[in-house]
C-alpha cells in the first residue's frame, strides 16, 4: 500500500468494558464511595459544617464511629475525606446559614442519594464518575507542608508563591492514567498479574523516547514522578481505579530521603505496582473521551451498518475485531449479514483489502447459515477468491478452481491487506515466502495483476522476502507494473 490510511483509522485501541450493571456494582463497592453514602444517610439538620460545607471538628469522631473507624486522627481524615466526596457529588447538600450570626451552615440529603438504590446503572455511574473527578482533583493539589509559610496578604494561600500548576498537573497525572490506559487495553504490562511497576510508568512521562541513556538530572525526574505518584494512587485507590502496590517505605530507610530507582537484581514490586480496575478503566476512558480522544469500546458498532462495522474493526487487534464481530452478528440473522459483510467488502480504496480481510475474519463467525450468500459471489472478481477459502473451510465438495487471474488477484489482496495492518512482521515474511513459492512463474504473472495495490505489494516482496533471488525477481516485477502502469 501507498502508506496513506483511511481517515477514519482509530488511534487507541478498543476497550472491553465490564456491563454497566457490573460497573454500577462496582462502584457502589469502592470503600470511598460507601462511606460517602453512608454519611450522607447519618446526616441530618443537626448536622453541623463550617463555611466550606466540611464537618467541624466536634462532628468528625461521631462520623468515624459511624464508619466503623476508631475515632483517632487517621479515622479523623478518613471521614473527613468521606463528607468531601458526599458533597461533592451530591449525596448530601449543604446551605449556607441565613442569618450572618448563625455559625453553622445546613445539611439535607442531595438529589444524588435516592439514585444509590433507586436509580439505574448509568446514574449510578454517574455519582462514582464525579467521585472519582473530585478525587483526582485532590490528588493534584499540592501538598502543604507549612500553610503558615505561603499565606498570602489577603490571608489566602499563594499559589504562585507554592510554584504549584494547576494545569500542568491535570496534565501530567491524565498523561500517566493515558499511559497505565494503553497498557492495560494493548495487554502489554510485563509485570506479574497485569500490573505495571511505578518506575516504568514515571519513565514513560519523564525520559524522551530517543534517549538511549537517561542522564542522572532525568533520573531524578523519574525518581520524583514516582514518589509523586506513589502519593496519588493511593488516594486513587479507595475510590476503586486502581489496584495499588506502594512504594516500600523501607526503601525510604535504606536510600535516604527518597527511593532511588531499581537496580537490575531488584524485587521491582518494592518499588510500586499499579493496574487499572475494570471500573478504573471506565473512568480513565470517560475522561480520554472527554479530553476529545477516540477510545472505541467493544459493542459501539453493534447497531452500526457492515460498511461502518469493516471500517471499524479494520486496526483492532484480532481479539476485540473477533469480540466486536461477534456481537454485530449476534443482532443479524446470519445470511443477511453474510450478504451485507460482503456488500461492504467491495471497493478499490487503499482500506479495500483490509476491508476484504475482517470481512473474511467475519464470515468465519457467521456459521453454515451464510452458505448461499457466499456462493453468490463466486464469479466476483474482488471476492471470488474469499468465497472459495470460506467454502473450502467448511468441507464443501463442489468448489469451482478459481481462475487463474483470481488466485493472483488474491495473493495481491491478501498481502496488501497485511501490510495495511502492519501485523506480526515474521508472519508476513512468511506469507510473502509460501504465496511466491505457491505457483510457478510468481513473478511472471502477478505484475499484470490489474490491483491498485500491485506495485506497493511487490515493492515490499522485494524488501521483506528472505531468499536474494526472489526479492531481485520481486523488484524487477514492481518495476515492471510501475512501467505498466
Amino acid at each position: 500500500m501507498s502508506g496513506d490510511r483511511p481517515a477514519g483509522r482509530r488511534a487507541l485501541p478498543p476497550v472491553r468494558l465490564h456491563s454497566e450493571a457490573e460497573l454500577a456494582r462496582d462502584a457502589l463497592g469502592t470503600p470511598l464511595l460507601a462511606r460517602a453514602v453512608r454519611l450522607a444517610r447519618w446526616a441530618g439538620p443537626e448536622t453541623r459544617v463550617g463555611a466550606g460545607g466540611e464537618l467541624v471538628d466536634e462532628q468528625l469522631a461521631p462520623a468515624a464511629e459511624v464508619l466503623g473507624l476508631p475515632s483517632d486522627e487517621d479515622g479523623r481524615a478518613y471521614a473527613s475525606e468521606a463528607w468531601r466526596i458526599a458533597v461533592d457529588t451530591g449525596l448530601v447538600e449543604v446551605t449556607d446559614p441565613e442569618d450572618d450570626d448563625a455559625e453553622y451552615g445546613t445539611v439535607t440529603a442531595g438529589g444524588a442519594l435516592p439514585l444509590v438504590t433507586g436509580g439505574s446503572p448509568q446514574d449510578v455511574l454517574a455519582l462514582w464518575q464525579d467521585a472519582f473527578d473530585a478525587v483526582f482533583a485532590d490528588a493534584i493539589a499540592p501538598v502543604l507542608e507549612d500553610p503558615d509559610a505561603i499565606i498570602g496578604p489577603d490571608g489566602e494561600i499563594d499559589f504562585d508563591a507554592l510554584g504549584w500548576d494547576p494545569e500542568a498537573e491535570t496534565e501530567f497525572l491524565d498523561g500517566v492514567l493515558g499511559n497505565l490506559f494503553l497498557l492495560t487495553v494493548g495487554e502489554a504490562a510485563a509485570a506479574e498479574e497485569g500490573q505495571v511497576p511505578l518506575p516504568a510508568l514515571a519513565a514513560s512521562m519523564i525520559v524522551p523516547d530517543d534517549m538511549r541513556e537517561p542522564t542522572d538530572a532525568v533520573l531524578e525526574q523519574v525518581s520524583d514522578a514516582m514518589m509523586r505518584l506513589d502519593d496519588q494512587f493511593r488516594l486513587l485507590e479507595p475510590i476503586g481505579l486502581v489496584e495499588y502496590r506502594p512504594v516500600d517505605e523501607a526503601l525510604m530507610v535504606e536510600e535516604g530521603a527518597e527511593a532511588a530507582l531499581p537496580a537490575v537484581e531488584d524485587d521491582v514490586s518494592r518499588y510500586g505496582l499499579v493496574k487499572l480496575t475494570p471500573l478504573g478503566l471506565y473512568g480513565v476512558r470517560n475522561r480520554l473521551v472527554e479530553s476529545g480522544e477516540s477510545v472505541p469500546a467493544v459493542g459501539d458498532l453493534a447497531d452500526k451498518d457492515a460498511d461502518a462495522l469493516l471500517d471499524g474493526v479494520a486496526y483492532y487487534p484480532d481479539g476485540a475485531a473477533q469480540a466486536e464481530t461477534a456481537q454485530w452478528l449476534g443482532a443479524r440473522a446470519p445470511l443477511q449479514a453474510a450478504r451485507e459483510l460482503l456488500a461492504a467488502a467491495r471497493g478499490t480504496d487503499p482500506g479495500a483489502p483490509l476491508r476484504r480481510l475482517r470481512c473474511q475474519q467475519a464470515l468465519a463467525l457467521a456459521g453454515p447459515e451464510a452458505e448461499p450468500a457466499v456462493r453468490d459471489v463466486l464469479d466476483d472478481r474482488e471476492l471470488g477468491g474469499l468465497a472459495r477459502v470460506w467454502l473450502a473451510e467448511h468441507g464443501a465438495q463442489d468448489v469451482p478452481p478459481p481462475p487463474e487471474a483470481m488466485v493472483f488477484w488474491l495473493a495481491v489482496d491478501t498481502i496488501a491487506a497485511q501490510l495495511d495492518a502492519e501485523g506480526d512482521l515474521a508472519e508476513l515474511q512468511d506469507l510473502i515466502v509460501g504465496l511466491a513459492g505457491q505457483h510457478g512463474g510468481f513473478f511472471d504473472a502477478v505484475w499484470r495483476v490489474d490491483h491498485p495495490a500491485t506495485v506497493d505489494v511487490l515493492e515490499a516482496m522485494g524488501r521483506l522476502h528472505p531468499d536474494k533471488k526472489t526479492a531481485k525477481d520481486a523488484r524487477k516485477a514492481a518495476f515492471k507494473a510501475r512501467s505498466q502502469g
